[in-house]
């Protein structure tokens, strides 16, 4: 038999049909939505007189539009509100389970799936999301789907899609102090460019992502869209199994040892062919930041800003562009540059381990009198979690306060936005012009980049 990929081992599993010269007909394992990209769907369906096929394998959360303080209170801004009760209204109908704002298992959309054992291994996980690559970091197919395309899913729990290309990232060796996954995420997006990934699917390899923690891949994979590729996966290992053991979705007993038995055999074959192959040395990354308006515009923090000597054209009317945009100039040094605010939160960076280490980070230091910081958990889970490891007192007395759960300051979707000019320090996924909103400089980083810019009120190196 030849020797196959992960990527093809999945696909291949779920293909219902194959339009000769065309897309296929794909099986959908598991259907994550949310209030903003579901109520055209649901209405598309409802018009043409029909329900959600498989609603036990769909699973809503509201969380782009939601406030971070005062939950309990109804949603003041009044189209935020509107998309939540749709969506409750839709849930209830349709049968599809929810956890709203009150449910104890309340979160972001890609932080609650895989926390409650709902992502699992060898699986097709789709959302009307950009980042449901997030859940590739499982050893499963998942990626963003359209409108259109979730109201196929809800019809018929298949969806039309064409087969992407392959391609295999591989981080070698040893991580140094202070980097993380985000890092690598960075590092790789401006090494081979916002486009490079284009029509390709990825997966992660080499030593130095088997090293990683389950949410580390999360972060990963998470950004693996924004280099243009579909998503990112990581083959399933030990790590895998002991997070996802004991969870409320997971199997349990036989189900669960017949489980493992199956997702150990999800490796690429030796000698697999992919499209495209890259390998970079975990040695050669350093905690990095953005300076631009995508997530491709990254430098180590001792780095410099590109000259941009070595572009032309349109290249350049887009680079030197972008840098008005930021009120930056060609060849500067980030490091020691004034900042406005901190997020340390969303579907990239909003679990637990990055609270941890943002707290760990800020034990014993005050946060800078002029930062504005928002501490937002991915999940109720992970507020949880916060609180019983005693993290929200090292937080207040560094004169730092927590939030309730939500997108928050990722996108200019809820009160929680960046005003006009302002720098923001960012975990989450994008620095789009306006994305954190209108007129808003993002600085995409790492929770403990954010940590020291928190502190210092400047770029800083956490590793110093």
């Amino acid at each position: 038999m030849e020797p196959t990929t992960l990527f093809d081992k999945i696909w291949d599993a779920h293909v219902v049909n194959k339009i000769e010269g065309g897309p296929s007909v794909l099986y959908i394992d598991r259907h994550f939505i949310h209030e903003v990209t579901s109520p055209v769907a649901f209405s598309g369906l409802e018009s043409r007189g029909l329900t959600v096929f498989r609603p036990q394998n769909t699973v809503a959360t509201p969380d782009h539009n939601v406030p971070t303080i005062e939950q309990h209170l109804p949603i003041r801004e009044e189209l935020s509100r509107k998309q939540v009760e749709t969506l409750t209204a839709n849930c209830e109908r349709h049968k599809i389970p929810m956890f709203g704002l009150s449910h104890k298992w309340h979160g972001i959309v890609h932080i609650i799936g895989p926390e409650l054992g709902i992502t699992q291994p060898g699986m097709t996980i789709v959302c009307g999301d950009s980042h449901t690559s997030t859940h590739g970091a499982f050893g499963a197919i998942a990626f963003g789907i359209g409108t259109s395309e979730v109201e196929m899913v809800f019809a018929s729990q298949c969806i039309l899609q064409p087969k992407p290309k392959k391609m295999r990232i591989n981080v070698e060796g040893k991580l140094g102090k202070n980097v993380t996954s985000k890092d690598i995420a960075l590092y790789v997006i401006a090494k081979i460019t916002t486009s490079g990934g284009t029509g390709h699917f990825i997966e992660f390899a080499g030593s130095a992502i088997r090293s990683l923690s389950m949410e580390a891949r999360m972060t990963l994979c998470n950004m693996s869209i924004e280099c243009g590729a579909r998503g990112g996966m990581i083959a399933p290992d030990e790590t895998t199994f002991a997070y996802l053991k004991g969870r409320e979705e997971a199997p349990k007993g036989a189900a669960w040892d017949q489980k493992v038995a199956e997702w150990k055999k999800l490796k690429t074959d030796e000698n697999a062919v992919f499209d495209t192959e890259y390998t970079f040395d975990a040695a050669d990354i350093t905690p990095m930041i953005t300076y631009g308006t995508n997530p491709g515009m990254g430098v180590g923090v001792e780095g410099s800003i590109p000259t941009g000597d070595d572009l032309t054209g349109s290249d350049l009317a887009t680079f030197l562009k972008s840098l008005e945009y930021m009120g930056f100039k060609p060849g500067e040094k980030l490091k020691g540059k004034k900042i406005d605010y901190v997020f340390i939160g969303s579907c990239t960076n909003g679990r637990i381990e990055d609270f941890r280490q943002f707290a760990n980070y800020i034990k014993g230091k005050k946060k800078a009198s002029w930062v504005t910081a928002w501490i937002v958990p991915g999940s109720k889970q992970v507020e949880q979690q916060i609180r019983e490891e005693g993290l929200v007192e090292i937080m207040e007395s560094a004169g730092f306060a927590l939030r309730q759960p939500g997108c928050s300051a990722c996108l200019a979707m809820n009160d929680d936005k960046i005003p006009e000019g302002k720098y923001a320090v960012s975990t989450s996924n994008r620095n789009f012009e306006g994305r954190q909103g209108p007129g808003a400089r993002t600085m995409l980083a790492s929770p403990l980049m954010a940590a020291a810019a928190a502190v210092s009120g400047v770029i800083s190196d956490p590793r110093e």
